[in-house]
Parts: structure tokens; sequence; C-alpha cells
């Protein structure tokens, strides 16, 4: 008589856990477990190569993590890369990106960064200038700066917090805004903490944590 491989029948063999997505990757069930979403700042030091962004944006869309926003930019070192990533995830799905982040070979560093750290963003902003004192005097309120004119628009440069651009963009609105575009957050860790660093030039935790009294900075 013919035998099969050894071992228990096939209903009595654990079964893993969880569902698969349309790409056919097993999600964890703990990630899918209901959990409040929270916005959070993720810093991915890279190697400055082709293809590293491309590799990182294709890691987020099969495991169909939630990208508020992504950029991208040179360091201090030629051959390094800063990539900031915001996202809007429950906890385990935040755990889950900074892990994956970390299996991607040019990645060289992967942190989440502290509420406290500075963020900013910069957006341009071409409104309608049929009241050019009222625009003006708007864009005055929020530190904008005028970088085009003519006789029908404005353009104004704003950099700050998510909440100024966005309040900004409300403002201007009155007057009919024509185009914006929009950069999305960049990070840096306050003071001597680094912001995304390899393990063996990491700041010790005592240094790091230079001053426990800092106020908590303006959103990304």
């Amino acid at each position: 008589m013919k035998r099969g491989l050894e071992g228990p029948p096939p209903e009595e063999r654990p079964t893993p856990a969880g569902r698969r997505n349309k790409q056919g990757i097993r999600i964890d069930p703990e990630v899918e477990a209901t959990h409040e979403p929270r916005r959070t700042v993720i810093s991915a030091l890279v190697e400055h190569e082709p293809g590293v962004l491309s590799d990182v944006s294709g890691l987020f869309s099969r495991r169909q993590f939630n990208i508020e926003s992504l950029t991208v930019g040179p360091t201090e070192e030629e051959d390094r890369a800063r990539i900031t990533i915001v996202v809007e995830e429950p906890d385990p799905g935040i755990d889950q990106v900074e892990k994956q982040l970390r299996k991607l070979v040019p990645v060289i560093a992967v942190r989440e960064l502290e509420p406290d750290a500075m963020r900013r963003e910069l957006a341009l902003v071409k409104v309608a200038a049929a009241d050019p004192a009222a625009v003006s005097a708007v864009a005055d309120m929020y530190d904008a700066t005028a970088v085009d004119s003519s006789p029908e628009t404005a353009t104004f440069e704003i950099t700050g917090s998510r909440q100024k651009i966005e309040a900004a963009v409300e403002t201007f609105s009155q007057f009919g805004i024509r185009e914006i575009s929009r950069t999305g957050t960049t990070a840096l860790a306050r003071g001597t903490d680094r912001t995304a660093a390899p393990e063996a030039t990491a700041q010790p935790a005592d240094e790091a944590n230079y001053d426990e009294t800092s106020q908590t900075a303006d959103d990304d």
C-alpha cells in the first residue's frame, strides 16, 4: 500500500493565521486587529543610488501601508540620502513599516521620530489677485513670500508645520486658489539627537535625551 508523507492528516495540521492580500502576502492578524491609527514620521537613511526610492515605494504598495507623504533628498554625506515618510497607521502597522524598511538592502538606518522633532513643509500657492492689498495682508499673516505676480495672480511660498500650511491655504481660498504644490514633510530630530544613524554611531540614550523639558513642536 502506497503511503504519503508522515505526519498528521491535513485536517489536523496547523494553519497559519491571517488572510492574504491581493498580492498573496499573508497579513499578520495583529496588524489587522482594531487599533486607533496615529500619525507619525519615520526617517530612513539610505544609500544614495538609483532605484532606492522605487524599492521603498514598492514596499509600501505591496504591504498596503498608507503613505501621507514621502520626501527624499541628499544628506551631509554624498553617498547617502534621507527619506522622510509620514504614515497614519495603527501601532502594529507602524512597527511593520519599520521592520520591513530595515530589510531593504540600501537602507542603512530607520527611526520613528519623537513628537518634538522639527517637522516642516513647503507649499507654493497661486491665488487670484483681484484685491492685491487683501492678498498681501493674508500673506503677511503666514509669513508667506511672494515669488511671482501678474495682473491676475500672485504666487506665494509658505514654509512651516502642516497645520500652518493648511490654515494658510484655507485663508487664501477666499480669493480663489488657482494652483497648489506641496513638498510633503521633511524632519530632523532636535539637538544632538541623531535623526537616523547606523547603530554603531548612534547617540547613547542619556545623551540623546538632552532636554526632557523641551516643548513639543508643531505637528507635521
